[in-house]
């Protein structure tokens, strides 16, 4: 037996809270029943749904995706360009998602599941999950402008927490350099527009880790499966900030 919003959030309807709220909401029905109570326990035999529809419970499955630039990090787009899941669709059965995204012109280390409390885990900021990008820049960062970054840096929606950065490589003769920046944040375009921030914009960027994660053995569009182990320590990682 397991809790209903539990259910819910594991089967990628919403996250737990949001689940929780569906529920209060009477938006949720078990074998046909409406239930508003939070502690309700179903098993899986019992048929629940959500504003109607029928909640499937998959086996969980975790994927580690290199992804390649000119790809978007969403189930489906309007525009008609390459999704992650096109990269899925001839080998996974599962309804996957991509957890959080990477920009269309970004590259590098993206997770898929079909487990929205997992998700929610990995991309809640409160959880503070490490993502390491490699950026080359436009312009060569100053010391103080490294230390903005490291303190945090005002953007336009406001400051962001403070970042580990390191410059790999310069050019001075082409004014360029190669920085690599973690964050554990996950606001929209966050990298590129930090970078903006300082005046040395980004022209190539890649996501080389998420948390001990790396892309090791993959070449761009291929895609392994997360060992279990490496799944619980992701979980360790996220609610006690360690690995066990």
């Amino acid at each position: 037996m397991e809790r209903l919003q539990k259910v819910i959030a594991q089967a990628g309807f919403a996250s737990r809270r949001k689940a929780e709220q569906l529920i209060l909401e009477g938006k949720v029905k078990v074998n046909g029943e409406v239930v508003t109570k939070l502690g309700t326990k179903v098993s899986r035999s019992d048929v629940v749904e959500v504003n109607g529809i029928k909640v499937e419970r998959e086996e969980k499955v975790y994927y580690l995706f290199y992804k390649p630039r000119g790809v978007v990090s969403t189930v489906s787009d309007d525009r008609g360009r390459k999704t992650v899941l096109d990269f899925f669709h001839d080998h996974v059965e599962e309804r996957i998602f991509p957890v959080g995204r990477l920009d269309f012109d970004t590259s590098g280390l993206i997770l898929l599941t079909n487990d929205g409390e997992f998700a929610n885990l990995m991309t809640h900021p409160k959880y503070k999950i490490e993502k390491t990008y490699i950026a080359r820049l436009k312009g060569i960062p100053s010391f103080e402008d490294i230390k903005k970054l490291r303190r945090g840096i005002m953007l336009e929606d406001g400051m962001t927490a403070p970042a580990k950065v390191n410059i790999k490589k310069v050019d001075r003769k082409a004014n360029k350099a190669i920085c690599e920046i973690t964050i554990h944040e996950g606001r929209n375009r966050q990298v590129r527009r930090m970078f903006d921030a300082i005046g040395t914009p980004v022209v190539k960027l890649k996501r080389e880790r998420f948390a001990f994660l790396d892309l090791k053995g993959l070449n761009a569009g291929e895609f392994r499966e997360l060992t279990a182990h490496e799944v619980k320590q992701l979980r360790v990682l996220a609610e006690t900030g360690k690995i066990g």
